[in-house]
């Protein structure tokens, strides 16, 4: 049983022992034990106020645990990203929900955190500390108990706690659901955990409640008071929360309060709860997905949705940052961290999911922010790899050396130095094969402005790829597939071509298209091909050295799946790294770090985006020859057994089958989407 004791000193949680929750601004990770580990506001890239799982000691928590032996388990609501964590024991059994509220219609004014407190049977004592550090626990705050004006009828303090920069309230509202029974009675106060590293005092409360007692905890930016109040009170916002309609004035006038502080009734917090969870089944009810692992599938389309910025339409790769590809060691490199990053490579296949599920919405959006970098290119005339959320491009990498890091991983870091890597054209195949995919749905941008915005003037380049490309830190190679791929250049071809003849565009470099194209084509059979071992290498200098990017190869129908040069890769790379493979527990490594040097050093767990890939080409290759086929089911099958409680993906799986890397990857989810999609329907044709 997963028994878990709060009277012992609390250590790091396994990374798979987390779910995530968002409204399309940010989004905070919880903890199976009730605490919110990560959580930047009020946007993905803003500084944590929350970092435990960084830093259990000064990171910042906002916990909510029994005092006693507990067991728990975690789910979402069916169809939804509103989470319930459970405390059980013989002595009752407690519900903890938590939500970032969005409105059924879409609307995300409130930007609040809420956790929902109730049990369902019997009786329990709980404790909730409310520990923030700003600034990634390097800013001081101060904390004080002041009257709250949001609560009607009652004397209520809430907690208020300023940094330099930011402001945050704590507040909470008591009720009951049955008849004849006492409210609960609240009583927070100070908690000093300085002598853990924080730089401000924190706030607890210990209560105790029964069945059909409720306790309700809003954290929230604090409102600009100087903001004025709406001019005129209307009966249908007060119908709206359900709520008399003087619950909605600012006391003693006929004007209602301001949009972003209501007053906090319970029947306002129902309304957040129903309309948000409204808002999530009514967005996965759009998805056209019919094939096999449905509920994995949807997971996966919730767990994206949650990854993007809705105000720009841009993607990010995790809501985590630093944390560790390997235990102890320095491999947290891969810091899609604030400042946010979203990597045109990552967003543009999460594009792909999403259209293939039919939310084209989102790749509307995601395509508008794409447009609007092509418009503001860098000076040679070249995009980056990523860029913030809001479209910037500083993505200066800093060490936080005041963090202990995840099980004293360290260093942590924030920002990304791999915003400079020169892989030149790589991250355009990949938009060029969403917009050949959105070109077959109406709503989407018209192709015509996207091809007068120069993607066409891109694709002529990508006869640049003959030269060197920095993928790794301090050495450059001619990399066969990795990355961003030499042989993309082909593919940028194939799909300009393949656009233009489409949709009647004028080509006037189709020639020099064709001839890129079959060059590229030639020069990577003849350089990266390994006929002693007969494999593809990872690059033209090592091509004794298997990487399992390669895999990619009828993906991008860069060669077909049944050519002999590709089978036999592949099933190499399906043997264990002991007999000179990368397939261990039927996942699948990137690389044998102890073969080459990538720059970055120590050991890397197996990557979950390799095996989906190795799924999909055994997918492929199993329309020729059946035995793969099963193969590819049963790998599939095999890494689903790895996603979490909650079916959510990171980035790496250690041997030991703990997850590793940032929680919660979408790359990982879009590529599980990509395998089940292609699986189903293979598994359905091949008689």
């Amino acid at each position: 049983m997963n028994v878990r004791d709060p009277t012992k000193e609390r250590d790091y949680l396994p990374l798979a022992d987390h779910a995530l929750i968002g409204n399309l601004r940010t989004a905070a990770l919880v903890s199976l034990d009730g605490s919110v580990e990560s959580y930047c506001i009020p946007n993905f890239d803003s500084p944590s106020v929350f970092a435990r799982i960084l830093d259990k000691h000064k990171g910042g928590h906002f916990s909510i645990t029994p005092t006693v032996p507990f067991t728990t388990k975690q789910n979402y609501l069916p169809s939804s990203n509103v989470l319930q964590t459970k405390f059980l024991n013989d002595a009752g059994v407690a519900t903890v929900t938590d939500f970032l509220p969005r409105q059924a219609n879409g609307e995300s004014s409130l930007f609040w955190l809420i956790r929902r407190v109730e049990v369902v049977r019997g009786i329990a004592s709980l404790r909730m500390e409310c520990a923030p550090a700003f600034n990634y626990a390097r800013d001081a705050h101060t904390t004080e108990f002041v009257s709250d004006d949001s609560v009607q009828y009652c004397s209520q303090k809430k907690v208020l706690f300023k940094s330099s920069d930011l402001e945050l309230d704590l507040r909470y509202v008591s009720e009951v659901t049955f008849d004849n029974v006492p409210t609960p009675e609240v009583k927070i106060d100070y908690l000093d955990l300085t002598q853990n590293g924080h730089l401000g005092p924190s706030a607890c409360c210990d209560f105790s409640l029964t069945e059909s007692q409720r306790v309700t905890f809003v954290l929230r930016i604090c409102p600009d008071k100087k903001a004025p109040a709406e001019p005129k009170p209307t009966q249908e916002l007060a119908d709206t929360l359900d709520v008399p309609l003087e619950q909605v004035l600012i006391e003693g006038t006929s004007k209602l309060r301001p949009k972003d502080d209501p007053f906090l009734t319970k029947q306002f917090l129902e309304h957040l709860f129903l309309s948000t969870n409204k808002y999530w089944n009514n967005w996965i009810r759009k998805s056209t997905y019919q094939g096999s692992w449905k509920e994995a599938v949807h997971r996966s389309a919730l767990a994206l949705k949650l990854l993007i910025y809705e105000p720009t339409g841009a993607v990010v790769a995790s809501p985590t940052f630093s944390l560790p590809e390997y235990i102890g060691g320095t491999r947290n490199w891969y810091v899609i961290s604030p400042p946010s990053a979203s990597w045109i490579r990552d967003s543009s296949f999460t594009l792909y999911a999403l259209i293939r599920l039919g939310f084209t919405q989102e790749a509307n959006a995601y395509l508008d922010f794409i447009f609007e970098r092509l418009r503001n290119k860098n000076p040679d005339g070249s995009l980056q790899i990523m860029y913030t959320i809001h479209g910037g491009k500083d993505l200066s990498e800093i060490e936080l050396l005041h963090l202990d890091g995840h099980k004293g991983s360290k260093p942590v870091r924030i920002g990304n130095g791999a915003a400079d890597h020169i892989q030149l054209v790589g991250h355009v195949p990949h938009l060029m094969d969403c917009i050949y995919l959105g070109q077959k749905v109406p709503k989407l941008t018209p192709l015509e402005s996207i091809w007068s915005v120069r993607v066409r003037s891109a694709c002529v380049k990508s006869k640049c790829l003959c030269a060197y490309r920095r993928e790794v830190r301090g050495r450059k190679r001619h990399f066969t597939v990795r990355g961003f791929h030499r042989f993309y250049g082909r593919v940028i071809e194939s799909t300009g071509l393949r656009l233009a003849d489409k949709r009647s565009l004028p080509c006037p470099n189709r020639n020099v298209w064709l001839a890129a194209r079959d060059d590229l084509y030639e020069e990577i059979m003849a350089k990266a091909w390994n006929p002693q071992l007969k494999v593809f290498g990872q690059s033209y200098e090592e091509t004794d050295v298997l990487d399992s990017s390669v895999l990619i190869m009828p993906l991008v129908f860069f060669m077909t799946p049944s050519d002999p040069r590709f089978v036999s890769t592949l099933q190499q790379i399906l043997k264990s790294p002991e007999r000179g493979g990368l397939t261990s527990n039927n996942l699948v490594y990137r690389y044998d770090v102890s073969k080459t040097d990538d720059g970055v050093g120590g050991k890397e767990g197996t990557f979950c985006l390799c095996t989906l890939w190795c799924v999909e080409a055994l997918t492929r290759a199993g329309e020729f020859e059946k035995p793969l086929l099963y193969r590819a089911v049963s790998m599939f099958e095999d890494f689903l057994v790895y996603s979490n409680h909650v079916g959510l993906c990171t980035e790496e799986i250690s041997e030991a089958g703990d997850a590793l890397g940032n929680a919660v990857q979408g790359f990982t989810h879009v590529t599980l989407i990509s395998a089940a999609y292609n699986l189903s329907r293979t598994l359905a044709q091949v008689k």
